[in-house]
């Protein structure tokens, strides 16, 4: 039998996440990339002139055209932090690498932060994630099924009358290949 093409696809080690983001500058770096691919544009007035100002942690780019000051934070989840980039990013990666979810305690442990930054931190970046997640549609080719969560207790019925199952339907999103792209899972009503 052969391995499957999606449970060994090519990851990013951790060698690898440290020589591209373990600087604060190559942190604000891709972060400046992600904000604005085509260069800096202001979120006020659409300006594209720019002067830097320095003297802060992070460079903030004022528009030429109105004043407006903004960093690559500025309207993110990280706006306003004082933690390191590089503290972001390292949890970014912790959190999405792990398989079956990391506790805020593991967060804080291989962070190197206290419990209750490591909490803000995971309770932050999960909800962003859900966000993103609930503003997908899914499009093209789209597999539907419906199943049922739960496990049975011996006194239980078994099967599909258990009190113990919620009832769920799970839609895919498949590309061209057939190959998913996206999945949605919501309790049956």
């Amino acid at each position: 039998m052969g391995r499957s093409a999606i449970q060994f696809q090519k990851g990013l080690s951790m060698p690898e996440f440290q020589k591209l983001y373990g600087t604060e500058a190559q942190c604000e770096e891709a972060l400046a990339q992600i904000r604005w691919p085509d260069g800096f544009r202001c979120a006020r007035c659409e300006g594209v002139l720019y002067g830097l100002v320095y003297g802060r942690r992070l460079k903030r780019y004022q528009c030429r055209q109105c004043g407006h000051q903004a960093t690559v934070t500025s309207g993110t989840i990280m706006e306003a932090t004082k933690l390191p980039l590089t503290i972001w990013f390292l949890a970014f990666y912790l959190i999405g690498q792990a398989k079956t979810s990391i506790s805020s305690l593991q967060l804080s442990r291989q962070l190197g932060v206290a419990y209750n930054m490591a909490w803000m931190l995971h309770s932050k970046i999960l909800r962003a994630m859900s966000e993103r997640d609930d503003s997908y549609v899914l499009q093209g080719k789209v597999q539907i099924d419906d199943a049922y969560f739960g496990g049975e207790r011996p006194v239980d019925k078994a099967g599909r009358g258990s009190e113990n199952k919620v009832p769920i339907v799970a839609a895919i999103s498949l590309n061209a290949a057939g190959h998913p792209i996206h999945a949605k899972i919501s309790p049956k009503l």
